[in-house]
């Protein structure tokens, strides 16, 4: 479908790029509403045209017109999104926020279209749905399924309520999201005097310093930023420090942060969360579903809200005795062998933990992070993919939204060009914390019979370069964030990899959601196997690689503290579902959230959670993340990504690597090809040849 555009939105930078790659760093707040104000003009008009009684129920005629229109609002809409997660102002913020009713509001209405949903049940009840392809026909079943979860069954006078909901829901998470950045955003601690500073790595001063001079500060300043923020917990030997840094990172976002002139709490989410929970509810209700985690599971793999409740109880057995043997071994080790006096407190956990792994491992994290800067560790995930996959990584001059931004294309073994893909490493004001990756434009075949080549995102957080003597420094990451860089690259190649046509099952689009970890989980393992990490260690002074003594106590540390770590993800699981499952939103008043989430923690975990402690108040996956009810799915695609991962390892035992290039063929072809084409259990058997396994993470976890 050709479109005419205005001549007042040739140059609109969100308008011109068409289905190419668009020029980020000219996109100015003015140009949001013209845009997208045009964009849903059209998208309209085409939901018209497809409900319209002379137009046939066939793919071409109704299901692709009507993705042409709803791909490029949602496609220009996505840039904005994008630049608001990583180039966030307050201007932008503002365009942003005025649109974003609009938009959810088309897509609310989209699915509740009943037209429209008669229309595509039509086709699937026709002599042309046995004509589509396999991705075809997914695409149709999925949205009959979108559509039912969407409201297009409900009655007209219930239609306009459940539109509210979801408008009101995604102003909500945006805002829970904003409260969260500022929040970060806005704490700095200054130190003067350096002998506060004991303990701390000289890398991690080097960047206190570097941030103190970009705020025009004296001294060295300190961040809730995670690359800032950890090395404190983790290293300084100043407690008082450790302390004010972890009350400060913990009531983010909460009643006890900060407070304007008048009294009011400036980016409290209290009452944010309880809206969202009383709306996922009254989504649910008017559905017919008893509670919002019934909803959730709906399109996922797990079959009942049961079946999640004794999948994460059923974990949680089996690593709370391995959690209590690593809550025993760090309270005695503080008290008897570095002499701790006082109870061990929550900003004591990761500095004695350290001391721990020192003491046991004989090696430290930062000694392990010298080993790992970040070309290198790039050059080493390259490595992994093109021996695995089969393609070829170049770098590439896609426009880009800052300086740091790096762009690569990915092509077959013949040099065809099969996708590109951003990378955004570093962490910096106006820009969200975490690592994910998200579409930036999916595969598909147009209605000329050309492929549009997928693009992702992979954003990080690192610690950004930093200068040593006047000299800028090779950034190093830790090994933790190197698992991060290639987790988010497993979902990255779920999504450029694919061989799906139809763009609604294409790559990462249509998987199931407890499903779609998978191949991110998957490629962390490449971070524990010495034939890959040999050939991407560097030491950032000598440029010698990580030693293998080095890389066998790292090996013999890969468990440590892993049932902590295992009940720690558990108790978020169990907060998240108990919320969208049991709890009652419609009569839940004040802190009830906040008590939700400590008694969970209470029964499940080993660590005594502080009276301060407000996490919850941040937990973005649940609350503007998309992760609603969902947060288990991490654990449920660990076993399947443990269970994909052990055929590599028995491939090694045959061919002597876990770089078998016959067996990463296949799980491209099984797995990252499909993308949401077929269930993701189906695909799953046709790599494995068999029902997914518990033993395989159990083992890896050293948990037997």
């Amino acid at each position: 479908m050709t479109i005419s555009i205005p001549s007042h939105l040739l140059h609109n930078p969100l308008i011109s790029f068409g289905r190419g790659i668009p020029a980020y760093a000219e996109v100015k707040p003015e140009h949001i509403d013209p845009a997208i104000s045009y964009l849903l003009k059209q998208a309209e008009s085409a939901v018209n045209k497809a409900t319209d009684a002379n137009t046939l129920c066939t793919w071409e005629a109704l299901a692709e017109p009507l993705e042409d229109a709803t791909e490029s609002l949602g496609r220009s809409w996505s840039v904005i999104s994008h630049l608001n997660s990583v180039a966030d102002t307050p201007e932008l913020r503002v365009a942003y926020g005025e649109m974003l009713g609009q938009v959810t509001a088309f897509f609310s209405s989209l699915s509740q279209n009943l037209a429209l949903y008669e229309k595509f049940k039509a086709l699937r009840n026709s002599d042309e749905f046995s004509k589509l392809s396999m991705a075809q026909k997914k695409v149709i079943e999925n949205s009959l399924r979108d559509f039912r979860l969407g409201g297009a069954e409900l009655t007209k006078a219930e239609k306009p309520r459940f539109a509210q909901i979801q408008d009101e829901q995604a102003i909500l998470g945006k805002a829970f999201s904003d409260h969260v950045l500022d929040a970060t955003d806005a704490f700095v601690h200054v130190i003067t005097d350096r002998t506060e500073l004991a303990g701390l790595p000289e890398d991690a001063i080097a960047a206190a310093a570097d941030i103190a001079q970009q705020k025009n500060l004296q001294g060295w300043a300190f961040t809730l930023h995670f690359p800032s923020y950890y090395p404190v917990m983790q290293y300084s030997e100043n407690r008082t420090l450790r302390q004010l840094m972890y009350e400060a990172y913990v009531t983010r976002a909460s009643e006890l942060g900060p407070q304007f002139a008048n009294g009011k709490l400036e980016w409290d989410n209290t009452e944010n969360m309880l809206a969202q929970l009383r709306l996922r509810d009254e989504e649910a209700r008017m559905l017919g579903l008893p509670n919002y985690a019934a909803l959730s599971i709906a399109p996922k793999m797990a079959n009942t809200v049961s079946e999640v409740d004794q999948f994460l109880g059923d974990i949680a057995k089996k690593s709370k005795p391995f959690a209590q043997k690593d809550w025993n071994e760090l309270q005695g080790f503080a008290k008897n062998e570095l002499q701790l006096t006082d109870d061990l407190r929550p900003w004591d956990i990761p500095y004695y933990s350290e001391k721990l792994k020192q003491a046991r491992y004989s090696f430290s994290e930062n000694e392990l992070k010298q080993y790992f800067p970040l070309p290198k560790v790039l050059e080493g995930l390259f490595g992994v993919i093109q021996t695995l996959f089969g393609v070829k990584i170049h770098q590439s001059d896609l426009p880009t939204w800052h300086v740091d931004v790096q762009s690569f294309s990915v092509s077959n073994d013949d040099g065809q060009i099969v996708a590109y893909f951003y990378l955004d490493p570093y962490a910096r004001p106006g820009k969200r914390g975490g690592a994910w990756m998200d579409d930036a434009r999916g595969r598909r075949e147009l209605a000329n019979g050309e492929i549009q080549i997928p693009v992702a995102y992979l954003v990080c957080n690192f610690a950004p370069p930093i200068k040593v003597d006047g000299q800028l420094r090779q950034p190093t990451i830790t090994h933790d964030d190197v698992i991060t860089l290639f987790h988010e690259s497993g979902h990255g190649l779920h999504h450029l990899l694919t061989k799906v046509s139809a763009l609604g099952v294409s790559g990462i689009n249509g998987v199931e959601w407890d499903a779609v970890e998978l191949p991110s989980q998957f490629m962390e393992n490449f971070c524990w196997e010495w034939e890959v990490l040999e050939k991407m260690t560097a030491h950032v002074d000598t440029g010698k690689p990580l030693p293998k003594s080095l890389f066998d106590k790292m090996l013999a540390a890969k468990n440590f503290q892993n049932g902590l770590g295992t009940l720690r993800q558990i108790v978020m699981s169990l907060t998240d579902w108990r919320l969208h499952s049991t709890f009652d939103a419609a009569n839940a008043k004040g802190e009830a959230v906040l008590e939700v989430s400590r008694n969970t923690a209470a029964e499940f975990n080993i660590i005594p959670q502080p009276e301060i402690s407000r996490w919850i108040h941040s937990f973005s996956h649940i609350f503007a993340g998309g992760y609603a009810a969902g947060y288990y799915s991490y654990k449920w695609a660990e076993v399947l990504s443990a269970d994909a991962y052990s055929a590599f390892e028995e491939a090694a035992k045959l061919t002597g690597s876990v770089l078998d290039s016959q067996t990463g063929k296949r799980y491209r072809k099984e797995i990252l090809e499909v993308g949401g084409s077929r269930p993701a259990a189906e695909s799953f058997k046709a790599f494995r040849g068999r029902e997914p396994s518990i033993d395989a993470l159990l083992r890896h976890g050293g948990l037997t």
